[in-house]
């Protein structure tokens, strides 16, 4: 399965094309910013489209993150994954930013609790616990940094 990932939820702004069944990335580019997605995204996507040599109807699916993240990150990035899924009538698919910082540590199989989290600023984070295999342990939450380490489980 093609699928064309798309992240402007924080300090980036990132594309890529993934083959599921392989298990590979055919092509992927990232730029940290803060500002500036907008005028960024789509010329990014042309490139990484160009470098897979994929059409847009080569895709099964079109993949963004949805937050946690900077409000006007998640427009742009959202709004351009609707359009290209709405043009080649592929669905569109979100997922958590949270979710998305854990998938590489799902996919290397590690044994451990995997505990992703973001700066919400003011001494709180955005975080949510995952099991190795990708199974949400705590669900996605804000909370006071203190209280979020005390919210993870220890132990097997």
């Amino acid at each position: 399965m093609r699928v064309l990932a798309i992240d402007t939820a924080l300090g980036a702004c990132a594309a890529a094309v993934l083959d599921s069944a392989a298990g590979a990335i055919l092509a992927s580019e990232s730029l940290g910013m803060l500002r500036g997605h907008a005028e960024a995204i789509m010329p990014m996507i042309a490139r990484v489209m160009d470098a897979a040599r994929c059409e847009f109807a080569d895709l099964d699916r079109i993949a963004v993150t949805v937050g946690p993240g900077s409000f006007t990150g998640l427009r742009v990035g959202i709004a351009a994954a609707r359009g290209i899924a709405l043009a080649s009538a592929k669905p569109g698919i979100g997922l958590s930013t949270l979710s998305a910082l854990a998938a590489p540590h799902v996919a290397a199989r590690l044994e451990n609790t995997i505990i992703a989290a973001i700066d919400a600023r003011n001494e709180q984070v955005y975080f949510q616990v995952f099991a190795p295999n990708g199974t949400t342990i705590v669900s996605p939450r804000l909370d006071r940094v203190r209280a979020a380490v005390r919210s993870v489980p220890v132990g097997p």
